[in-house]
């Protein structure tokens, strides 16, 4: 039998005695500065992007020693790889030597990283242990010398890290925060399948696009849901989970239901914002991570993966599900569209400010923890 999620004894997120938005949610303006100014980008790569936990790839992409992945973005190059002894690392992928990239691209089973340019060698954890002519060098300058370290770990079947280093942001369940790993953690993501993974770039701000999946607002209008369904939105909860934030949908008619049961993972659209930069859109059957990569101030790489459950031979859930996220492709292609029409205005001199309502409150406090990280 395909798993299906269940609320279990997590704490209920829809019906009565449930606000419909958290406490303190009111409508408020957002200067459009913080999507506009490159030395805000950059404060923003150091202080909030590099120091928080951050999704870098499937634990099933580094299954077996010395398999890696490569990843880059908001100006970062890294390797992530799994250890002789099962557990992950990860290092700035930038030699030691004269700063080229060690590894180009990711790969199984290495036993060590060589750079191309003068063959200066790395073991898992990044630290030199092969240099060409060592003899040449002052002792002191190839004592101990590692490239600097990437924080990493896993839950939920995802590899996970923090590109500032060890020690910089809690760890990785303190970050998640007990509700949130009660919560997401009910879907068993760490037994689910990797069936696709979609990319574009797009030219706006890594927070625009974070902000078109912390809201339902928009539905009705770009994605023409049934008026039964954008009547049942109107019933959507919305809550704070410290810096990260969920939302429960109750489309597909699923809204009487679901006051009577309060089983909000087994039949209602539950999206987990996870800061800074993961969405997750989890439907009972399957689930999408909508995954932002800052690259420029003005550029941005989008990434959806689709996660399903094993199905064990079980033809009718998996002809349901294929069907729906070929649904849900065409949707995400929706989303993905409206960012070239905000591209086109970014610049207008008409543009000043964000004006946003109590609904969309999630996008108010994802702002507000932006700021905050600025700030410290």
């Amino acid at each position: 039998m395909v798993f299906v999620p269940t609320r279990g004894d997590a704490p209920l997120r829809h019906g009565e005695g449930v606000p419909l938005l958290p406490e303190g949610a009111q409508a408020a303006d957002l200067d459009a500065s913080v999507y506009l100014e490159p030395e805000r980008f950059e404060r923003e790569r150091t202080k909030v992007l590099n120091r928080s936990w951050q999704i870098v790839c499937r634990s099933s992409e580094i299954a077996e020693s010395g398999d890696h992945v490569v990843w880059e973005g908001q100006g970062e190059t890294i390797v992530v790889t799994r250890r002789r002894d099962g557990g992950v690392a990860g290092f700035h992928n930038v030699c030691m030597h004269r700063g080229a990239r060690i590894v180009k691209e990711s790969g199984k089973g290495a036993r060590r990283f060589s750079c191309r340019w003068h063959n200066w060698t790395y073991d898992h954890e990044g630290n030199v242990i092969g240099v060409p002519d060592r003899e040449d060098f002052c002792p002191a300058q190839l004592e101990g010398l590692a490239s600097p370290a990437v924080e990493c770990d896993e839950w939920g079947g995802w590899v996970w890290a923090v590109l500032a280093g060890p020690g910089v942001a809690p760890p990785l369940r303190e970050w998640l925060g007990p509700e949130l790993v009660a919560d997401l953690g009910a879907y068993r993501m760490e037994d689910m399948l990797l069936i696709e993974k979609l990319t574009w770039e797009l030219e706006v701000n890594w927070k625009a696009v974070v902000d078109g999946f912390n809201e339902n607002y928009h539905a009705p209008a770009l994605h023409k849901v049934p008026a039964q369904d954008a009547k049942d939105g109107r019933e959507s909860t919305f809550a704070y989970l410290g810096p990260h934030g969920m939302m429960v949908v109750p489309y597909k008619g699923v809204l009487p239901k679901l006051k009577e049961t309060r089983d909000h993972q087994s039949l209602a659209i539950c999206h987990y914002t996870v800061f800074p930069t993961a969405v997750f859109n989890n439907n009972p059957s399957h689930v999408q991570l909508f995954r932002v990569v800052p690259l420029a101030v003005d550029r941005t790489r989008f990434e959806t993966w689709e996660l399903q459950y094993d199905p064990k031979g079980d033809t009718e859930y998996l002809d349901g599900v294929t069907k729906h996220w070929e649904r849900l492709k065409v949707v995400v292609a929706e989303d993905v569209e409206i960012y070239g029409e905000v591209s086109a205005a970014r610049r207008s001199s008409a543009y000043s400010k964000n004006r946003l309502n109590d609904h969309e409150c999630k996008i108010t406090h994802f702002h507000e923890v932006v700021q905050r990280m600025l700030d410290a």
